[in-house]
């Protein structure tokens, strides 16, 4: 296996990050992960940009002692000189030197020949070897610099003393095809090609950023430049973990493998995230929070009989603690009944298709349903299996002016669909005066109670509701809804329901008696 070294500078180009600053005690705490994670050598910082950032880089690299810790300089010997006054107390220092190179930097932005820029790699990078071995020079913009005088640039600092040679993509101008090829390139041009290490430095502004990383590597690179969530200037650099989990799950391919500790992924890109301030989107690959969730029904179908049906990685190969199966709308029966028997649910089949169709009408809802969600929908149903009667439709046409209206229809214990229409001073004391009408007998509502059993806007609601009958008995109902005047309704037609059971009851049981009376007289 080709050994790949991982070079991570979240701590300079990722805090590049429009918005994204860190203090001394967040790099050194990152610093610290990083080097917990197996990162060959960390970019701490800028050491001429700031005082601060001069601290930092310093600080980093008195406590690490497992990775290499270099500075950022350019082609500048004071930039050069305070790299190394940063690093120099370092277990094993480097300092990372750079020029541009492309016609438009030369023109534009250094106003310097051809001749001129050769000139100050040669000179910087002899500068730079008096202090460490290892210096790394970047010739930057090399995508977009002419081949053969990137060719010279690399040469001639090879030739001065450089030990890495950073081809940088800086503008996300390249693609794989085109990046693999100039690697092929450089290694039948470049005198000394494998004598040196050849990395790649490539941002994310056409999205491949990752893939060209990757092309490069077949193509003669040994060490790759990324950051932690792929953070950095403007759209970002590589991402480390896509990197180290590619290698790592396509080994069979690139033959390549790092030292990355790839159970500390998750947490490392937690860290960042929190100290960055921001968020991993849910959909990012390796350490987004969908990375390892299952909603479609056939892939959950397929996830629970075996999960490299549908997963190449485990999560726990990436420091996550497990799969999960997202119940929503387009989840198949096999993941629902899983999921409530992992909650303490065993459902008999005959219950199955009733309970199926409830969870498709909470889904229908909610975009996801939560384990407190499901919890709350089989209280719901065990409580309706009490109902003597069941709420069938609700319609209520609310106006600020008068009084509410509204319609209820009913389904009776004989199957028989009744409907009615009252007004209330609000909402609710509208439901309950229908309610009252199609059951045919007045009671007294002596509590009502509701609670949120589920957080957000579209939380489910559970209703109490405790009614008082003419001859001084009282019956408890409960209804659970994601909509509170549907579970409102629930309750105060479940208690009523219990009402009609006992009172029926209590007839049979009368007949019952009169029938062995009569008995006993013959």
């Amino acid at each position: 296996m080709k050994k790949i070294q991982i070079f991570d500078t979240t701590l300079r180009d990722g805090e590049q990050t429009a918005g994204v600053s860190f203090n001394l005690q967040e790099k050194v705490q990152m610093a610290q992960q990083l080097e917990k994670l197996g990162v060959d050598v960390m970019e701490a910082g800028f050491p001429i940009a700031s005082p601060g950032d001069f601290e930092c880089v310093r600080t980093i690299a008195q406590t690490v002692k497992n990775s290499s810790v270099t500075g950022l300089a350019r082609c500048v010997e004071a930039d050069i000189q305070r790299a190394y006054d940063a690093v120099k107390v370092g277990v094993s220092p480097q300092i990372h030197t750079f020029l541009a190179t492309s016609p438009i930097h030369r023109e534009f932005k250094l106003k310097m020949s051809q001749a001129e820029v050769l000139a100050s790699i040669e000179h910087h990078v002899r500068y730079a070897k008096q202090f460490v071995d290892m210096v790394q020079f970047s010739p930057e913009d090399a995508t977009r610099t002419e081949p053969e005088f990137l060719v010279r640039a690399i040469q001639t600092a090879i030739n001065a003393g450089a030990r890495v040679i950073n081809v940088p993509d800086t503008v996300g101008f390249t693609n794989p095809k085109e990046f693999g090829e100039l690697f092929a390139y450089l290694r039948t041009e470049v005198q000394g090609f494998e004598d040196v290490i050849f990395s790649s430095h490539c941002h994310d502004d056409l999205g491949m950023s990752v893939a060209n990383s990757l092309a490069a590597i077949e193509n003669g690179a040994s060490r790759i430049e990324c950051t932690i969530n792929g953070i950095g200037e403007r759209a970002g650099n590589t991402a480390l973990e896509e990197i180290a989990v590619a290698l790592h799950i396509r080994k069979d391919h690139y033959q390549a493998e790092t030292n990355i500790v790839l159970n500390q992924l998750k947490q490392t890109s937690d860290l960042v995230s929190r100290m960055s301030g921001m968020a991993v989107p849910r959909n990012k690959a390796i350490i987004g929070g969908n990375a390892y969730a299952h909603q479609s029904g056939i892939h959950q179908d397929g996830f629970l009989k075996n999960p490299s049906t549908y997963e190449i990685i485990t999560p726990e190969l990436v420091g996550v603690s497990k799969s999960s199966l997202v119940l929503g709308k387009l989840s198949g029966r096999h993941a629902l009944f899983t999921r409530l028997e992992e909650i303490g649910f065993l459902i008999e089949p005959a219950e199955q298709s009733a309970i199926f169709s409830r969870f498709k009408q909470l889904a229908d809802v909610k975009k996801e349903v939560s384990d407190d969600d499901l919890r709350a929908m089989m209280s719901g149903h065990l409580y309706q299996d009490e109902d003597f009667c069941q709420l069938k439709s609700l319609d209520v046409h609310y106006n600020s002016a008068t009084q509410q209206l509204a319609e209820v229809t009913i389904t009776t214990e004989t199957g028989v669909d009744i409907k009615g229409s009252a007004t209330g001073a609000g909402s609710i004391e509208a439901v309950y005066n229908v309610i009252d009408q199609l059951m045919g007998e007045e009671v007294t509502l002596t509590d009502y109670r509701i609670q949120s059993i589920t957080p957000g806007m579209d939380a489910q609601a559970e209703v109490h509701a405790l009614i008082s009958a003419t001859d001084g008995s009282t019956y408890h109902g409960v209804g659970i809804d994601h909509d509170v005047l549907n579970a409102s309704a629930r309750a105060y037609l479940q208690a009523f329901s219990k009402r009609r059971i006992a009172t029926k009851k209590v007839r049979v049981r009368l007949k019952r008696n009169d029938i062995s009376s009569s008995c006993i007289a013959r």
